[in-house]
């Protein structure tokens, strides 16, 4: 399951701290995840021995390969930073294009060579140095460490960083465990017209891995189909080395038969004289845009040394209609230690549908696997929509959230629901606002639930999305309560989001604090007076009881006021919700 640990902590928990009187305490915010080598952390979860893993982006010094861009490269950095500069807050105009293109540019030159290559590879698929999605850390309470998966060192003797690693816990023998991505290498190539082209190239999207020993040994996640990479992944390991996850376990038949294709596809000698055929099969993939793989919910049994000894698929909401193309999914997220896990899964959008057509509308639904059976926590899918079970605690009390229609408008709702129960009810607390969208991200076993929401009552979009906030709601006493809250009111701290909380009511949150502003090498910026320079960046905490009061802030001044559009760290807010891709969103 997905709290933190169930210590013996816990036992001697005072009466102040106690379920009957948490609201009571104010909690301290624990900040010990400064990091000089990601401008980003979100925190994610914690074991009994005060081990954390932290997800971190937007890493500083980014090993760029200046030898393979062109000039014709350079002039579109030039271009690009000419047009864009008077939008961006922190950077200037092209300052030496000289250095830049002898590959030691200054730190606002570096910034825009980064903006460059991510907007590039958008535009001209695989043929840029890819930028990755993120690093995990593991931090022992003063410092972080950065544990590396499946990423490779590069010709200028650095790992690429183009990976996306995920760590989605750690026990409390210091398992982490979580997917990765296989790094983005260069591969050389020259067409039909002698031209020489760089592809980056990957061996697999996502794969599962465990590591007892900080990375320094990755056990993988082998999945049942591994033609062409497959995925995998291992999002929850239980108190009796047991996880779940997911597999890929087919692959759709029209990427294979494109790939076998000698008329157009990736056997095609015409097509193989202007295009690798590694880069023909990996496009082939990445343009399927509900994926190229069957994935079911798994089961893993690990040994003492994080080797699986078992593994077992646990089934699938629903059995489409044998000539329905499409991929189907099941996912598993959390187990507790009584072997019932949650999760979601592909369901039909009109309910009970005996004989599904080829094509019969269908949703992601949150589920529970039990018995070799699996359950939907939906009753009414066409109110209650594209939802998700993302924790279970021991008692059986599982959370997460559910898509519905509030004033027109698709607005998630966080739920807990007892899993012990034959109806399978799910039950939705008051949030910060009948409009307002909030997720469940996990429980402990005092029934305490923590996730995030949405504060602000202005109308959102895409480019101007509500302000968030961590919860806390108590399932004894029905009480939610915004965990800024609980905070001094003095706290320069604004807690935008909570991922888990252990048996000690500690909790995992990310928050929002202004820090010494650092430049694309993570080199302090000062302004022309010689006076550091600030920004606000997102950052993993930790928040912990203390005994006390809750103050009374009605006559302090908001202590984060809301940002333009631009703000950078609301749409980094987001991105664990976007890592987490099919697992968390």
């Amino acid at each position: 399951m997905n709290k933190f640990f169930k210590s013996i902590v816990a036992l001697g928990i005072t009466s102040t701290l106690s379920i009957n009187s948490v609201n009571a305490a104010t909690y301290q915010v624990i900040d010990t995840s400064s990091s000089t080598t990601h401008k980003y952390t979100s925190a994610k979860a914690k074991n009994s021995n005060g081990l954390s893993v932290l997800s971190a982006s937007n890493l500083f010094n980014y090993p760029v390969q200046f030898d393979l861009l062109s000039e014709n490269d350079f002039s579109s950095i030039q271009k690009l930073a000419a047009a864009s500069h008077e939008q961006d807050t922190l950077l200037g105009d092209i300052e030496d294009i000289d250095a830049l293109t002898a590959g030691t540019p200054t730190a606002n030159d570096f910034a825009w060579v980064i903006k460059y290559l991510q907007q590039a590879d958008k535009v001209k698929s695989n043929v840029y140095q890819k930028i990755g999605g993120g690093n995990v850390l593991v931090n022992n309470g003063t410092e972080n460490s950065v544990v590396n998966i499946f990423d490779q060192n590069l010709s200028n003797g650095k790992l690429s960083h183009s990976t996306t690693d995920i760590a989605y816990g750690i026990t409390d023998d210091a398992w982490v465990y979580g997917s990765a991505s296989a790094p983005y290498l260069p591969l050389s190539f020259t067409d039909s017209n002698e031209k020489s082209v760089t592809y980056w190239i990957r061996a697999f999207t996502s794969r599962g891995y465990v590591t007892l020993d900080n990375g320094n040994t990755i056990k993988e996640i082998i999945p049942t189909e591994s033609q062409l990479g497959g995925e995998s992944g291992l999002l929850n390991i239980n108190d009796n080395h047991v996880g779940v996850g997911y597999v890929s376990t087919a692959v759709k038949q029209r990427v294979l038969d494109f790939i076998v294709d000698e008329t157009g596809g990736c056997a095609d000698p015409e097509v193989l004289k202007d295009v690798p055929f590694e880069m023909c099969v990996q496009r082939a993939i990445q343009t399927e845009t509900e994926g190229a793989f069957t994935l079911e919910a798994t089961k893993f049994t690990f040994d003492a040394q994080g080797n699986v000894t078992a593994s077992e698929s646990l089934g699938n909401l629903v059995t489409p209609n044998a000539d329905d193309t499409r991929t189907f999914k099941s996912y598993a997220q959390a187990i507790n230690n009584n072997g019932v896990a949650v999760g979601f899964a592909y369901g039909w959008a009109k309910g009970e549908v005996t004989e599904p057509a080829t094509n019969e509308a269908r949703s992601l639904y949150a589920v529970m696997y039990k018995d070799g059976q699996v359950f939907s926590f939906t009753k009414e899918p066409t109110k209650e929509f594209n939802s998700r079970a993302f924790d279970i605690n021991d008692a059986g009390i599982a959370v997460g959230y559910v898509t519905k229609s509030i004033n027109g408008n698709s607005r998630t709702k966080f739920y807990y629901i007892d899993t012990n129960s034959s109806d399978l009810t799910l039950v939705f607390p008051n949030d910060f606002f009948s409009g307002s969208s909030s997720i469940a991200k996990a429980i402990n076993e005092q029934g305490l639930i923590v996730g995030e929401g949405e504060v602000e009552t202005q109308n959102d979009s895409a480019s101007n999305p509500r302000r968030r906030h961590g919860f806390l709601y108590d399932i004894n006493s029905d009480t939610f309560t915004d965990l800024n809250k609980f905070l001094s009111c003095n706290s320069t701290y604004t807690i935008v989001q909570a991922n888990g909380i252990n048996e000690s009511n500690e909790i995992s949150a990310t928050a929002l604090v202004k820090v010494d502003r650092r430049d694309a090498y993570g080199e302090l910026v000062k302004d022309t007076n010689g006076n550091q320079l600030t920004e606000d960046v997102i950052r993993a905490v930790t928040l912990k009881p203390i005994v006390g009061e809750i103050e009374d802030c009605s006559q302090v001044e908001e202590k984060i006021k809301r940002q333009g559009a631009g703000f950078g760290w609301l749409s980094l807010l987001l991105l664990p919700l976007v890592m987490f891709r099919r697992f968390k969103v």
